[in-house]
């Protein structure tokens, strides 16, 4: 049988059609995790003002001091995940983001995830709470796990599985991640970081 050019045309166009259809679509590719400590020193940490942070029986253990422990790198959005637990009674510490080297002991701008014994889970821009904490005190020496996920303006943290909150009041921004010290002893472990966009 003899084909028209026409006819020629289309069987190629409904044979590509076919195949192109079955084939499966690219996935993009998935951010990367990034551990932020290697349960050996404090490699890739800068201590900033009188603190001192060590690492004991592989976690790192926030020992005392009235400062931060901050990041070398900068971030911007990203979704962080640690555990931690407070060694002693009226525990008090934070996680600092998006924050400046400028202010003493603590950053003067930037935002803080609050881990204060009554106000655990609280978020603070430089001493102002934004985002009070429903979280209940957790006890001594107990294992606590958090997400805690920041994307422009956006941000929501979860509690050992549970959603404390979720929040539209950030400024977009980039800066250093920091542990804050407030002369109570605490323990971090299994801190990771997935950076999201650029």
């Amino acid at each position: 049988m003899k084909m028209t050019l026409p006819l020629l045309v289309s069987s190629c166009l409904l044979a590509c059609g076919l195949v192109c259809g079955n084939a499966p679509a690219a996935e993009a590719p998935e951010a990367k995790w990034e551990s932020l400590f290697n349960g050996k020193d404090l490699t890739g940490w800068v201590p900033v003002q009188d603190v001192t942070f060590e690492v004991k029986e592989g976690n790192l253990r926030l020992v005392k001091g009235m400062g931060w422990l901050r990041t070398e790198k900068e971030y911007s959005d990203f979704i962080l995940e640690f555990e931690c637990r407070a060694l002693e009674e009226k525990y008090d510490s934070g996680i600092f983001f998006r924050c400046g080297l400028e202010g003493k002991p603590w950053p003067k701008d930037g935002w803080q995830l609050n881990l204060r014994y009554d106000m655990l889970g609280g978020l603070v821009k430089g001493y102002r709470p934004m985002v009070p904490s429903e979280t209940p005190k957790k006890p001594v020496n107990q294992w606590m796990k958090f997400r805690f996920e920041v994307k422009g303006k956006k941000a929501t943290l979860d509690i050992d599985g549970e959603r404390a909150w979720e929040t539209d009041l950030l400024d977009p921004g980039r800066g250093y991640l920091g542990i804050q010290a407030e002369d109570k002893s605490f323990d971090f472990r299994n801190v990771r970081i997935q950076a999201l966009g650029k």
